[in-house]
Parts: C-alpha cells; sequence; structure tokens
C-alpha cells in the first residue's frame, strides 16, 4: 500500500471521529489488556520502582511507569471508547479496576522464560501469569461485595475487549545467539499459547479479542546497532530485510492460527491486527505522515544515524571510554517514530491507533465506530 493512500485513509477516519455516531454508547465497557512493554501502563515499574525522567515528557510531563514519551495504543484505545487508562494489575496504589486491568509487564513473553533471562531483564510475568492474574480478578469480583466502587460489575466480561500485544521479547531474545532461523523453530509454540490463551478467556466469558502482530524489529535503531548484518541486508529505507522477513513469517503463522481459533469459537470475533504494515509504513515514510525520522531514536547517546548505544539506554548516565555521557531526549519526540530505540513515540502510536480504529487492518475487518461512539484522541 502506498503511503499517499495510507495517509488518505488515516486523515478520511480522523473526520469519522469527529462526526461520531448518535447514540453515545460503545459495546465495550472495559478492556483486559496482556502484553509486554508495548503496552505496559506501570505494571513493571510498580513491582520493580525505577523508571526517571525523560519518560512520559510529552503527556503526562513524568514517568508513568509507560516505555514512552507520551501515550501508547492501548492508552489511545481507552480514549477512543471513552473509558479511562488502564490500570495496572500490579499496582496497588491508585488503581480502578471498574473499566478493566492491563497485566502487561515490560519484558513479558508469551512462553516461559529461561529463568537465567531474568538476570537480563527479561520479565517472570510470562502470559501464562497473566492469564492467572485475570482468572484471579474474575474469582475475586464474582466474590465482591458489588458496591465496591473500584471493581466491575460481575458482568462485565462478556462486554469487554480482550487485547493482546505481546510475543515480541519471545522473538528479540534469542536473536543474537541463534538467529532467526533458530527463533523460527519455536514461534508456532508462540502462537498456539495465545489462541490457547484466547480459548481460556472464552471460557472465562470473553468474547471480543484483539490480537496485534509483531512490528517490523528490522526498522528499529536498536536492532539496527545490535543484530549482526551487513548493508547488502539493508533495504532503500535502511531497514534489515531478513529480520523483517522472519517477522512477516511469525505473523502469516500468527494470522492462520487466530483464523482457525475464530472458527472454533463461532460466536466471538477473534480479530488479527496488522500494526506490522502500518509501522513499516512510518519508519519507511515518516515524512508522509508529519514525522520527520524513522530509524532514528529520539531519547539515545551519539548522535549519527540512529542515536542509540546499547551501553548507555535513554535517560542513563554511564561512563564510557573513560567519559561521563548521558542519554538525552529530543526536544521534539512529534517528530519521530522511534524513541527510544525500541519503543515508539506517541506521536507514531497515535498514528497506528487511528488505523486500528479504522478497521481496514483488521482480520477480519473490525470499524470500531460501528460498535462505539468514538472519542477524538488528541
Amino acid at each position: 500500500m502506498s503511503s499517499k493512500t495510507l495517509k488518505n485513509m488515516m486523515l478520511l477516519f480522523i473526520l469519522t471521529l469527529l462526526v461520531g455516531l448518535s447514540n453515545g454508547e460503545c459495546e465495550f465497557k472495559a478492556i483486559f489488556n496482556f502484553g509486554d512493554s508495548n503496552s505496559d501502563t506501570g505494571g513493571f515499574f510498580a513491582a520493580f520502582p525505577a523508571e526517571a525522567p525523560p519518560f512520559g515528557m510529552t503527556y503526562f510531563k513524568k514517568p508513568v511507569g509507560r516505555a514512552s514519551d507520551g501515550r501508547l495504543i492501548i492508552d489511545f484505545l481507552a480514549q477512543a471508547i471513552g473509558i479511562p487508562f488502564l490500570s495496572p494489575y500490579l499496582q496497588s496504589i491508585g488503581s480502578d479496576f471498574q473499566h478493566g486491568a492491563n497485566y502487561a509487564t515490560l519484558a513479558s513473553t508469551v512462553l516461559l522464560p529461561n529463568t537465567s533471562l531474568f538476570v537480563s531483564g527479561i520479565s517472570p510475568f510470562f502470559l501464562a501469569i497473566q492469564f492467572n492474574q485475570m482468572k484471579e480478578f474474575v474469582t475475586k469480583v464474582k466474590e465482591a461485595d458489588q458496591k465496591d466502587a473500584k471493581l466491575p460489575s460481575a458482568d462485565i466480561f462478556g462486554k469487554s475487549l480482550y487485547t493482546f500485544y505481546i510475543g515480541q521479547n519471545d522473538f528479540t531474545s534469542k536473536l543474537a545467539d541463534i538467529g532467526t532461523g533458530g527463533v523460527e523453530e519455536f514461534l508456532p509454540q508462540v502462537v498456539s499459547q495465545i489462541a490457547g490463551t484466547i480459548k481460556e478467556l472464552y471460557d472465562l466469558g470473553g468474547r471480543t479479542f484483539m490480537v496485534l502482530n509483531l512490528a517490523p524489529i528490522g526498522c528499529y535503531p536498536s536492532f539496527l546497532v545490535e543484530l549482526p548484518h551487513n548493508s547488502t541486508d539493508l533495504d532503500e529505507f535502511g531497514c534489515m530485510v531478513s529480520y523483517n522477513n522472519a517477522v512477516v513469517n511469525y505473523n502469516n503463522m500468527l494470522k492462520e492460527s487466530l483464523k482457525q481459533t475464530r472458527e472454533s469459537l463461532s460466536d466471538a470475533s477473534v480479530i488479527y491486527v496488522d500494526t506490522y504494515t502500518v509501522l513499516l509504513e512510518l519508519f519507511q515514510h515518516p515524512s508522509s505522515h508529519g514525522l520527520e525520522y524513522g530509524t532514528k531514536a529520539c531519547c539515545g547517546y551519539g548522535g549519527g544515524e540512529y542515536n542509540f548505544n546499547p551501553k548507555v539506554y535513554c535517560g542513563n548516565t554511564k561512563e564510557i571510554d573513560g567519559k561521563k555521557v548521558t542519554a538525552t531526549a529530543c526536544d521534539d519526540p512529534y517528530n519521530y517514530v522511534s524513541w527510544d530505540g525500541i519503543h515508539t513515540t506517541e506521536a507514531a502510536n497515535k498514528l497506528i491507533t487511528h488505523a486500528i480504529l479504522n478497521g481496514s487492518y483488521s482480520d477480519p475487518p473490525f470499524p470500531f465506530q460501528q460498535h462505539c461512539d468514538l472519542q477524538p484522541i488528541g
């Protein structure tokens, strides 16, 4: 799809948002989210407090547990359907679960990770743990006094949207060691686990499931710096072809698995969302969408083509070659696709959300405006 076509579709959808529907209602009263840092609204840092500026600088004006300068896709989805931002399940202070809960934590995987990876940053809260937290939540809600102002009613689970944005860490955590061929050997287990979790959520009452596919990691500044490749593997936009092809193989596998799951759950909506295509377009043609930089990080150290140095992560200060350096943020994150080399900016997340809400990047097509009186996400 050309950048002009995608841009026109996004502009058309913005106009649709402004018009809205007349009934002021939405079929979805809550969102329950499962994921990693791409949709973590504070779970990881509730468990392991450590986040510091400049995270959160654009919208929240302070760090709020999100691996971005501002709002995530899950935040924009909540705004669009008219519910508050999701409270992290692990956050004990200030949480309100009337409109759902967020089980996502930074660095989570779908499969049970090797415990040795915990030391290198992989989260212990993999998908099965997140699902067990959801099961416990359902039990507590059904047992609770319905006057509890911070819990939903017991019938909420059939009126909710269940979202998944997870799998990237399964894919990337072993790439440097075993390459794309080795990683692809266990990817069928990843998609099988996601499909199995959907079926278990169905048994808990869920009926609408939305699974976002994997991003084009071959365009991320961090992977362009850290993963082995040569110049012949780069396309005309500076993205690594072999790694993106491996992601496409996974995404096709995921799409087919969700199709089979959909066929087995006749009264449920199981939706595959192609965020890969939208993000690839943003990385390759940022200027066509009001951005300026594709494969260069806003927050990092080193400048140059990628502005990413794995020795000093966004917001940190380290000594490198005898010199104390700090990975600082740019003044204009709204011009970037990549926030810190690993995650996307609020500006990119907003554009991706517009594409999701439009429904044309979903299989089957799922235009939200037919289900909700969508609110602007300015």
